[in-house]
This record gives C-alpha cells, sequence and structure tokens, in this order.
C-alpha cells in the first residue's frame, strides 16, 4: 500500500467514525445540552447535521471505492461539495454563532463533532490528499447545496410562518430577527461564501496537482 492511499484511507476512516459518533451524540441529546441543538431526528433540519452527515457518507463512499480500486475521481465534486458545506459550518460557528451564543454551548457532545473536530478533519484531508486538477464547474456545483438548504429554509418559514419562541420557532437561525431583506441577505451571503471556500479548496488541491508534476 502507498503512502498516498493509505493517508486518504485513515483520514476517511476517521471522518466516517466521526460521523457516527456525531449522529449517535445528535439523536440521543436533548435541547438543553448544546445551543442549536434539538431532540432526536428533528437534529436533521440543521445545515451542520445535514452537511456534516453528507461529508461522512462520501468518506464512506471513498472508502468502498479505495477498497475495490476503482477510481475516486469520479466523486471528486462530492468530496469539494462536502469539504464546502462543513467548512461553512465551522466558520460559522467560530466567527458568527460562537459570540452569539457562546463557544462552551456549541462545542459539547454532538456539536463537537460537528462543529468541530470533523469539520477540521475533511478540511485538513481535501489539503494533504493530492487530486486531479478540480475544474471550476466543480465550484459552482458544491455551492449549490447551500443555496439549496438557503431556499428551503426560507421556503418553510413561508409556508409554514416563523411559528412561536425557541424550540418550536421554524426560524431556528434567527436570520429572519431583523427582517426578511437582512434574512435573504444573510443566505446570499452565506452562498456566496459557500462558492468562495470552494474556489479556495480547488486553489490549494489544483496547486498540489501541478506542483507533483512539476520535474
Amino acid at each position: 500500500m502507498n503512502k498516498r492511499r493509505a493517508t486518504e484511507i485513515i483520514f476517511n476512516l476517521i471522518i466516517v467514525i466521526l460521523t457516527v459518533i456525531g449522529i449517535v451524540l445528535m439523536v440521543s441529546g436533548k435541547p438543553e445540552e448544546g445551543a442549536l441543538q434539538s431532540s432526536g431526528i428533528e437534529n436533521f433540519k440543521y445545515y451542520t447535521v445535514l452537511t456534516n452527515v453528507f461529508c461522512g457518507l462520501v468518506s464512506l463512499i471513498y472508502l468502498v471505492l479505495l477498497t475495490a480500486k476503482k477510481n475516486t475521481d469520479k466523486i471528486a465534486v462530492m468530496k469539494l461539495a462536502a469539504v464546502c458545506g462543513v467548512a461553512i459550518t465551522f466558520a460559522v460557528v467560530a466567527f458568527m454563532f460562537g459570540p452569539l451564543y457562546g463557544y462552551p454551548q456549541l462545542y459539547k457532545r454532538g456539536n463537537l463533532f460537528f462543529h468541530l473536530l470533523l469539520p477540521v478533519t475533511a478540511m485538513a484531508e481535501f489539503i494533504v490528499v493530492k487530486r486531479k486538477m478540480i475544474p471550476f464547474i466543480h465550484t459552482v456545483i458544491a455551492a449549490v447545496p447551500t443555496l439549496l438548504y438557503g431556499i428551503g429554509y426560507m421556503l418553510n418559514i413561508l409556508i409554514n410562518g416563523i411559528g412561536g419562541p425557541w424550540p418550536e420557532t421554524n426560524d431556528f437561525y434567527a436570520f429572519l430577527k431583523w427582517g426578511w431583506p437582512a434574512g435573504i441577505g444573510i443566505f446570499a451571503g452565506i452562498t456566496l461564501s459557500a462558492l468562495a471556500i470552494a474556489l479556495i479548496f480547488r486553489a490549494i488541491s489544483n496547486k498540489r496537482s501541478r506542483s507533483s508534476k512539476e520535474p
């Protein structure tokens, strides 16, 4: 087994393990055990949980392809989308929700895995593992899941209303606290941030790819 293959297996296996632990802790936890946390499967309404689970599933598929000695380049765009999603989660928690809710509440139980451990591991894996050149269109595709989540979030509120106080509210991220224009602006900003993050990871990956081909 060569060094690159071993590195890929180790990183992706860790990501899968972190995903499983995070899901168990999230589903078995209670709302009062951490900020932005609900009961049971209700946690799957959060962007954090969805992106981390998606990242874990992509890593699982990646491991299956590695084990079967198949070409992993066919899911390269999924890898980029996955790391883009968890990087958004990491950044929003670290720089936006952390100061708002308090860091201790955001790094407890399942939140510790989905807000910190898994995103950091996924970002490190994407940077360390050398891949083929990533086309620009992949960065656009990688930002689409974030855009779709934002559209779904807003449509749910339009159809069902904001609802009552936490945890019954449909605006569980409180993005509409400052009104619809601000809420739409926030999601537009997050979607553009997803595109920017995808471009950054593409640039890093392509630079490593070019350097590996140089004599």
